[in-house]
């Protein structure tokens, strides 16, 4: 074959085990391979499952002999995040004391992983807690970019991005609450999938008690992959029904194609809060490319952007933030000590009634975003206000802080609104990657997933990539 298996995606090593032209041993082989040369320079895998990951290529090879039927990522290995339960793996969530927490099942997007044929060959690195926007912990340590070690792969899905990136796994299981999927997509030059609230499963068995309101509000399960085609494929496997999550909705995956002309909303400065010119440039390429593919672009802004995102903190910080307080002080690392501190000093509490304001908010705004969306379709804007933070600046004092939430702001849009939003690369700026993220109505992932081919198209990222030095 003319390029080493762990290059090609998840689409064609599925079609190759399928067709039996490979061994899933001689792919889960190759990238175990790829794992153990690269994965030192980066930890983004924490737990190795190479042992477990050959015994089950066997089996599927097996079964593929047997003439039994094969699912659609049949012999693909995928990494998945220690936050999220596998039956057997720790489910440390990056918190120490945690790392002899085992999960009795899969949960519901694992099982659908496995279940299509996908073959998890490790578990990838979050931030304690998996609460914050750079990925590092006192239990497994920092996880590096591939594309710069100075320079953040992002969070909390950051060991996700980081493996995917690198060639480790063409699919990267990852969840996202506030940006958790698509930030770390765009650090490291990915498509990052936040599906609408509904789509993908979600349980934890090993969980000691009900998530919080705001987490069952706005946290959601998604794929990272080095195409938009993968993510296709990904998305299609999570969204997989459970009994296991109540929240599921039966939605399709496809729907009436997009309405014709096309019109795009273009935002280059969200909310007029501040972004880099690089990152304008960016977004401005992205609506060129789609307007060069037929799309009407007009720049203009959905409605009371900048109230939509502040609602995130309102909402939760009373919720999510108030129940991590306790544990974070007993259980936490520095960092993410001080991450929750200048999160409550930015963000002090408002009390139940203020929660309740903000959530009749909520409604009020969705509906405005659901007319502004009957007109136009697609929205494009940033992913995030600037590059790749360097290493461990959300925890660097408040005004740090206070860049970066800044700058996250069009991350926080999509939880609070429960919208579906895709991340795809536009190209590098002194090499890291920079993007777009597209938005659009509630289930119509395939929309946002049109858009990101046409840029994926023109952008043509090379990925995967081996990891650089710092003066590279």
């Amino acid at each position: 074959m003319d390029k080493p298996l762990w290059q090609r995606d998840a689409v064609e090593l599925a079609a190759l085990t399928r067709a039996g032209m490979v061994s899933c041993r001689e792919v889960v082989e190759a990238h175990v391979a790829r794992m153990e040369a690269v994965n030192p320079a980066l930890n983004a895998v924490v737990l190795s499952l190479a042992d477990e990951a050959l015994e089950r290529a066997d089996e599927l090879d097996r079964a593929r002999a047997a003439g039994e039927a094969l699912g659609p990522l049949h012999g693909v290995p995928v990494t998945t995040k220690v936050n999220t339960d596998q039956i057997g793996a720790p489910t440390d969530n990056g918190v120490v004391a945690f790392k002899d927490v085992l999960a009795p099942a899969d949960n519901p997007c694992i099982a659908n992983l496995k279940g299509a044929g996908a073959i998890p060959i490790g578990r990838t690195n979050t931030p304690a807690f998996s609460m914050r926007w750079h990925t590092a912990n006192a239990l497994h340590g920092e996880t590096l970019n591939p594309w710069h070690p100075g320079h953040t792969p992002g969070g909390s899905s950051g060991g996700a991005a980081s493996s995917v990136a690198a060639g480790i796994a063409p699919i990267g299981q990852g969840n996202d609450i506030a940006g958790s999927v698509r930030y770390p997509a765009y650090c490291c030059g990915l498509v990052g999938v936040r599906p609408t609230f509904g789509r993908v499963p979600a349980f934890n068995p090993s969980a000691p008690g009900p998530r919080p309101i705001s987490a069952q509000l706005m946290a959601v399960q998604g794929p990272l992959t080095r195409s938009v085609r993968d993510a296709r494929a990904a998305l299609a496997v999570l969204a997989k029904g459970s009994v296991e999550d109540a929240r599921w909705v039966d939605e399709p995956l496809t729907g009436p194609p997009l309405p014709k002309p096309t019109r795009v909303a273009l935002v280059t400065n969200p909310a007029g809060r501040g972004v880099n010119p690089e990152i304008i440039t960016a977004v401005s390429q992205a609506g060129q490319w789609l307007e060069q593919a037929g799309f009407a672009v007009e720049p203009i802004e959905p409605p009371e952007l900048g109230e939509v995102a502040d609602l995130w903190a309102k909402i939760a910080m009373d919720d999510v933030i108030a129940a991590l307080e306790g544990p974070v002080a007993e259980q936490g690392d520095e960092g993410i000590k001080a991450a929750v501190g200048y999160w409550r000093q930015g963000f002090p509490p408002i009390g139940p009634q203020g929660v309740l304001d903000a959530l009749m908010e909520r409604d009020r705004l969705g509906r405005l975003w659901q007319l502004f969306l009957e007109d136009y379709p697609l929205i494009v804007m940033p992913s995030s206000g600037e590059p790749a933070f360097p290493n461990n600046l959300d925890i660097e004092g408040f005004e740090a802080y206070q860049r970066l939430w800044t700058a996250q702001l069009p991350q926080l849009v999509l939880p609070v609104l429960g919208l579906p939003g895709v991340a795809v690369p536009t190209g590098l700026h002194n090499g890291l990657p920079v993007g777009v993220q597209i938005v659009s109505r509630r289930y119509r992932e395939d929309w946002c997933l049109d858009a990101a081919e046409i840029i994926e198209a023109r952008a043509q990222l090379p990925l995967p990539i081996d990891p650089r030095s710092a003066d590279a």
